[in-house]
């Protein structure tokens, strides 16, 4: 065919495209594919059956837990309604579907395969979890409620297990609507830039929205189970403010999940795109996504399952660490405050279920401010490209007043005592103190990655000189970015700290009992806006998509110039999601810290509250952890150089066996680079994924041993505290150093390609391309993996406590 086409004077340029199909079978979950068997009516009936249990235990946990219920399936069913808004748009022409399904195959056949390597881990993990508590001492309390070693450990598992199986769901969402969203955004470019924008919000915001949902249910479902299924409060039962603690594990199942999906999916995405750039547009002098280059589909697979997928799980991941966080300092306020004991109008589990509130009215917010982004009234206007950085801004504003109100409703509802009664209002100012430096952290990622702002266009100016002098402006610019945040992040805690600690609530002694609570709250208020933050960051790998598949298809240039602009758009929302995750990771992990010491304490029956680094031991502590976080972030890019050096070599090979690619006579075999970097990212996430979770628990059980030998029977925990403790400080800096070099190297070439500095091909912009290319791995692989890392070290800790003792 290809012989006959070439003699008659046609190149395949000219003829319909096609792409070879990259999946094997069906890359639908068994769950789904089951479901679909089901006849409508059953399915109808089993789900108004499901639901009407799940209302019966919520009603026999708390009303609270009842509204919770409630709100979550009105999201749901928003969700659908953008589902169905957003497929109901046309694909356009038909090289662009053809194009898109090679994108949805590649994606959703990578993300059956590492989700079947990352269950099968899982499940590996889960009977290491199940023997270390079917063999641990247990507590006091557990031994008081009758809740014996086998009801802990299976408890443990299923939560792990919950945790992670949720996980994976937010993942698979964030990537379902994805490759569905991204030709639709590419057709409606044809039309109008709002239309395109509006589309891309709501495919971003379904997956935002049931991301939320999940992680809110998950937790509401867990601790309303539990509540039923063991007494909580009848006599000689557990009390209900230790409840919290049993859904540790389903944080950490989720970190799990989260961390290998980063991992994986951020190895894939920028493999493939420092291997289509370096060949592509450095050597052959060809645009980005040009169909001709042989990565390009690697590319924008990578886009779908390393910022999508990815996301949604770090997210899922973010919340669902923060709510039980949260939800442990709540309780264990409430005890010491003999709040349970002392006053009949001041319930406990207001303080335990205000993190689930607050993240349902999020679900209200966000949704409000998805709706706010609307598109032109007349869809046959040509109106000229609007500012869709200054559009969301304006919905992310209309959520953040609706979060500030909500806020407040949520503290006066929930946690008015009589013990302190003007307790509620000071919390409402750590919410505010939150949701402040939420708005922070998003201005400064948008300061320093934006090219509207002066950081990204000296960046860019620097590339003028070279590509040494590129790397040296975008390194600083990285090692600068860390003092604002650090410094709103310094405020935020003790802010939060001193207006908990004056709230008025104390203890029996009379010792003020509010401030670890009041760091708790604020963080809740980071993240009540967390589902229009997480719609924005979706937002990002559509554009980019949406632009590739304009780009393959060959539209006209105007068209394009939408998408680029989107694009641009797409990579400082990006970045700014980063911040806001490593911001709310900081707070998170803060709370976790002080839930493992207290729960060590409850183990030892020894009291646990300070972490001296003076100890010779307890300072190698601190030293491992803060070399864990550079060991990581090593061996994450270099996972990344050794893959992108099998495709470089790939497409290098392709264009010179294959010389008519170039002319559009010979057509590129995408489904070589699709496979090799689909089987070299899988295997390169083993190593630093493994690094992660063994290191913490090898360095606690050596130096329980050394502390056994020495008379110390804290060492062990202590050590561990102090990992914990370092690794968490040296991982935020590294990240936000990471995300923010990275995303301003991105959108430093970004700024080239609009014309200024001598515009596409020149020398300025060959040197931006470098700098983008070192930038890649920073800023979508090992930075976005820190997120999890630290979370996922403060959950492991608190999960594996029993073993540093």
């Amino acid at each position: 065919m290809m012989e006959e086409d070439m003699e008659n004077g046609r190149s395949y340029q000219e003829r319909p495209r096609t792409f070879s199909t990259i999946r094997s079978k069906s890359s639908i979950p068994l769950v789904f594919r089951l479901l679909m068997r089901i006849n409508p009516r059953a399915l109808i009936i089993l789900s108004l059956l499901v639901f009407s249990g799940v209302l019966y235990v919520g009603a026999s946990t708390s009303p609270i837990v009842v509204f919770v219920f409630c709100i979550c399936t009105l999201s749901l069913f928003f969700s659908l309604y953008l589902t169905k808004w957003v497929l109901a748009k046309d694909e356009g022409p038909p090289e662009m579907s053809e194009i898109s399904d090679a994108i949805r195959d590649g994606a959703e056949g990578f993300f059956r395969t590492q989700y079947g390597t990352i269950s099968k881990m899982a499940c590996i993990l889960a009977f290491v979890i199940l023997g270390i508590y079917l063999f641990r001492t247990t507590t006091p309390q557990q031994e008081a409620s009758g809740l014996g070693r086998a009801t802990s450990a299976y408890i443990t598992v299923a939560s792990f297990l919950l945790g992670a199986l949720c996980s994976g769901i937010a993942g698979f969402v964030g990537m379902w609507v994805s490759v569905r969203a991204n030709v639709r955004v590419s057709s409606a470019a044809r039309r109008s830039a709002r239309e395109a924008l509006q589309i891309a919000v709501r495919a971003g915001g379904f997956s935002a929205i049931v991301v939320v949902c999940m992680a809110v249910f998950g937790v509401a479902i867990l601790y309303s189970t539990f509540y039923v299924w063991l007494g909580v409060d009848s006599p000689g039962s557990m009390k209900v403010t230790d409840l919290p603690l049993l859904l540790v594990g389903y944080g950490f199942g989720a970190s799990f999940v989260a961390l290998f999906a980063q991992l994986g999916g951020g190895i894939y995405t920028k493999a493939a795109d420092v291997g289509a750039d370096l060949v592509g547009k450095v050597e052959q002098g060809i645009p980005e996504d040009d169909p001709r280059n042989p990565a390009v589909i690697a590319d924008l697979v990578g886009d779908n399952v390393g910022d999508c997928a990815a996301r949604g799980a770090d997210l899922f991941e973010s919340i669902a660490a923060e709510i039980i966080s949260a939800m442990i300092l709540g309780g264990t306020m409430a005890q010491r405050c003999k709040i349970e004991a002392l006053f009949v109008i001041a319930d406990p589990s207001g303080f335990i279920l205000f993190p689930l509130v607050v993240h349902s009215f999020d679900l209200v917010v966000s949704s409000v401010g998805i709706l706010s982004i609307r598109g032109t009234r007349d869809p046959g206007l040509i109106s000229p490209i609007e500012d869709p950085m200054s559009i969301m801004q304006k919905g992310y504003s209309i959520t953040i007043m609706l979060a500030v109100l909500t806020f407040g409703v949520s503290t006066r509802w929930l946690l008015y005592t009589e013990q302190a009664p003007s307790a509620w209002l000071n919390f409402a100012l750590c919410g505010l103190v939150g949701i402040i430096t939420a708005y922070a952290f998003v201005w400064i990622s948008k300061y320093y990655t934006d090219y509207k702002h002066e950081p990204v266009r000296l960046l860019a100016l620097s590339s003028s000189t070279g590509h040494g002098t590129n790397i040296i402006a975008g390194v600083s610019l990285g090692m600068e970015s860390t003092a604002l945040p650090v410094l709103v992040i310094s405020v935020a805690i003790i802010s939060a700290y001193w207006l908990g600690q004056t709230s008025g609530l104390v203890d029996e002694s009379g010792n003020p009992t509010g401030g670890l609570f009041g760091t708790a709250v604020a963080t809740m208020g980071m993240l009540s806006t967390a589902g229009y933050v997480l719609t924005m960051d979706m937002f990002g790998p559509i554009a980019d998509n949406a632009g590739g598949i304009v780009e393959m298809s060959q539209q006209p240039e105007s068209v394009r110039e939408i998408t680029d602009v989107l694009d641009a758009v797409g990579n400082t929302t990006k970045a700014t999601t980063k911040g806001f995750a490593i911001g709310s990771a900081a707070l998170a992990s803060f709370l976790l810290f002080s839930a493992y010491m207290d729960e060590v304490a409850s183990f030892a029956q020894i009291p646990f509250k300070e972490v001296d680094i003076a100890v010779p031991e307890i300072f190698v502590g601190g030293l491992l952890g803060s070399m864990l976080i550079f060991l990581f972030s090593a061996w994450a890019c270099s996972a990344v150089g050794k893959t992108a050096q099998e495709v470089v070599n790939e497409v290098r090979r392709q264009f010179i066996e294959r010389p008519g690619i170039m002319d559009y006579k010979e057509k590129p075999d995408y489904g070589r680079c699709v496979a090799i970097v689909a089987s070299a990212s899988l295997r390169e996430m083993i190593r630093p994924g493994a690094l992660a979770i063994i290191s913490p628990m090898a360095v606690g059980v050596i130096f329980r041993i050394l502390g056994h030998s020495t008379g110390q029977p804290l060492l062990g925990a202590k050590v561990v505290a102090s990992l914990l403790m370092f690794a968490t400080v040296a991982g935020i800096l590294m990240a936000l150093f990471l995300n923010t070099a990275g995303g301003a190297w991105d959108n430093a070439k970004k700024y080239i390609e609009t014309g200024a500095l001598g515009g596409k091909g020149s020398e300025s912009h060959k040197a931006a391309v470098t700098g983008d290319t070192v930038g890649d791995p920073f800023k979508d692989t090992a930075g976005p993996s820190l997120h999890v890392l630290i979370k996922m070290l403060a959950t492991i800790t608190l999960v594996m406590a029993p073993i540093f003792l």
